[in-house]
């Protein structure tokens, strides 16, 4: 049974630890375990009840309505919900919610709706940035703490590679004199749909691409780039680094590379952007990189 501590409850649902004891006082029906030590903690079960709880709640039902539910139609009332009467803020919010539902369930229909639902409404880039990121860094939250398995991860990470993937094929939009880039990803590092996005994002604005992958070692993608003769190297940092093994690698990298323009993304950015080469941009935020494809 996976533990959920109030602090991580508030982080997935949205709802503050205050109204959660409130809740617990005045309606009875999420009773929290308790440690050894007295602590309060959250089950699966009860995890799943208080994210449908904020789901409904964000669509404007009253407390004390939900709290009279039965679990059959609280399902009911999560499976019909629209976003249509939502904020763009809080539709995200809400889709965000449900896919972290999808993922604790291992619900891969209810994940394939919420995607369909979000993809019509903003586009497939606009399901990643707004939906699928945010989404993605509350994964990480949870694989990091022990709050889903390897297993649960890695399901809801393979559908949404498959739709990165299926979205990349229909992508290329050709422009007039195309930039050519060299994707891939530094030894060690396998989590790819950050990059598997940003290829989404080149080839939709019509420029060419050679994906390369998963920790690739810097000797063969300059053997590719000898053939290929790109105009940017991309890659995508997730994995913490240390501040010795980021300097070296990154003058190996530009050593390698000293007349290409060389991008860096991801999460790691901030702690790379210092590093004083004019051959190389640190993007962190996935705007800033559509943004920088856009005046290309």
């Amino acid at each position: 049974m996976a533990q959920y501590s109030i602090k991580d409850v508030e982080q997935l649902t949205g709802v503050k630890a205050h109204t959660l004891r409130i809740w617990e006082q005045r309606y009875g029906s999420v009773q929290p375990h308790r440690t050894q030590t007295n602590i309060r903690f959250y089950d699966d079960e009860q995890l799943r009840f208080l994210i449908n709880v904020s789901l409904l709640m964000k669509y404007g039902m009253k407390i004390s309505r939900i709290f009279e539910m039965s679990h059959d139609e609280m399902s009911g009332q999560i499976k019909n919900l629209s976003g249509v009467f939502l904020t763009a803020e809080k539709y995200s919010e809400v889709m965000s919610e449900s896919l972290v539902l999808s993922m604790i369930e291992l619900d891969e229909p209810h994940f394939e709706k919420v995607l369909n639902d979000v993809t019509l409404k903003y586009g497939f880039e606009g399901c990643m940035t707004r939906v699928l990121l945010p989404f993605l860094d509350k994964v990480g939250i949870m694989w990091a703490t022990n709050e889903i398995n390897v297993a649960q991860e890695h399901f809801i990470s393979q559908l949404i590679r498959r739709k990165v993937i299926v979205a990349i094929d229909g992508a290329a939009q050709p422009v007039p004199d195309p930039k050519k880039f060299i994707l891939f990803l530094p030894e060690g590092e396998m989590h790819e749909i950050g990059l598997l996005f940003a290829q989404y994002m080149i080839k939709r604005r019509g420029h060419q691409a050679i994906y390369l992958g998963q920790s690739t070692p810097l000797h063969d993608l300059y053997k590719v780039d000898e053939i290929y003769k790109s105009d940017y190297i991309l890659t995508y940092f997730t994995i913490q680094w240390t501040n010795d093994n980021y300097k070296g690698y990154l003058e190996e990298l530009f050593d390698l590379f000293k007349k290409k323009k060389i991008i860096l993304c991801g999460p790691r950015g901030k702690e790379i952007e210092k590093v004083k080469n004019k051959n190389f941009n640190a993007i962190n935020r996935i705007d800033d990189l559509a943004e920088f494809l856009n005046n290309l």
